[in-house]
């Protein structure tokens, strides 16, 4: 693609208003969350309409604004994107962004490759959750999978792990932990326990069966035969730093959100016979009722022992061992 628009090298470039936005965005969150101090207020409909529909939004394009200072695409400084993902963390209760950082850069290298992909379900979450009711459990607490699950499962390839005590205790992750932390007791013993409450339920409600949320199934269950990402251009993106533009983004994770409609723009042809997805809440709704998609319907890779020891992506034809699980038979 690059030989024949070398143009594209032009959009490789940082995205400022990304800072802007998260700003803004940690502030709301955080003058809700003292709006909803008083204790009496969690047995109303108004603080849940609003941690749905307000801070689960919020919440769902905070997670995503980490996605993308993940690929160091707000600033030029290290430091600096660093800092700006700490910050975009606050409201989300527990300190993730270092982690996501660590499994993130390996689902881009490693992609579908079990025990290293931690984006990839287990064979246990296909098991549990293959029925309708299954499925629907699974949506409603699919934050709580997306966060885990590379905890339990995914051994990091990309991403070098501090080793010794002293490394942890000046490592980011030291840091993202003690401000996260800080910054929760600071919330509790403030504004009291119900503010704490109204960012909690912010995010387990911006993860389960909310609209933004349609993108954890979206960008790769296999809803088409053969086809293992998919893109979508509909209205959300605008909420969720264009991380719809899936393909474009896997094409070219070194260019920022707001560009990457023009990267489309550009190769129309690589990208406009592609399979799309047209919505995240009916995507939801197919998930949840078709029979056969679930949890097994990922392309998952077996890793290359000589590909993964020279550290390159094994991501050839020949390493796609299974499409679209379906069934206990497939165990």
């Amino acid at each position: 693609m690059l030989k024949k628009y070398p143009q594209i090298r032009s959009l490789m470039r940082t995205e400022p208003l990304t800072a802007y936005l998260v700003t803004a965005e940690v502030a709301v969150q955080f003058a809700l969350a003292y709006y909803f101090r008083d204790m009496s207020s969690i047995g109303t409909w108004q603080f849940w309409m609003t941690a749905y529909w307000i801070g689960g939004t919020i919440t769902s394009s905070l997670l995503l604004s980490v996605h993308e200072i993940t690929h160091f695409l707000a600033f030029k400084s290290f430091l600096a994107n660093k800092v700006l993902a700490v910050v975009a963390n606050l409201p989300i209760v527990l300190p993730f962004c270092v982690d996501f950082k660590r499994y993130h850069m390996d689902h881009h290298r490693f992609q579908g490759v079990e025990g290293v992909d931690g984006d990839l379900p287990t064979q246990l979450e296909g098991y549990l959750f293959n029925s309708t009711f299954g499925k629907l459990f699974f949506c409603a607490i699919q934050i709580l999978f997306y966060a885990m699950r590379p905890k339990l499962v995914a051994t990091a390839k990309t991403y070098r792990m501090p080793k010794t005590p002293m490394e942890w205790i000046f490592s980011w992750y030291s840091l993202n932990y003690t401000v996260q932390f800080g910054t929760m007791f600071a919330v509790i013993y403030f504004w009291g326990l119900t503010s704490f409450l109204y960012l909690a339920a912010s995010v387990l409600l911006g993860g389960s069966l909310h609209p933004m949320a349609g993108h954890f199934i979206a960008e790769h269950y296999v809803m088409n035969a053969g086809q293992e990402t998919y893109s979508y251009y509909g209205a959300l993106n605008l909420l969720a730093f264009n991380v719809g533009y899936h393909n474009e983004h896997h094409d070219f994770p070194n260019i920022p959100w707001t560009l990457l409609p023009e990267l489309r723009k550009i190769a129309p042809e690589f990208y406009d016979g592609m399979a799309t997805c047209e919505s995240w809440t009916g995507t939801l709704i197919k998930f949840i009722f078709t029979p056969g998609l679930g949890p097994y319907s990922r392309i998952k890779r077996v890793a290359d022992a000589a590909a993964e020891e020279k550290k390159v992506m094994p991501a050839t034809v020949s390493d796609v061992s299974a499409v679209s699980f379906v069934g206990k038979e497939d165990l």
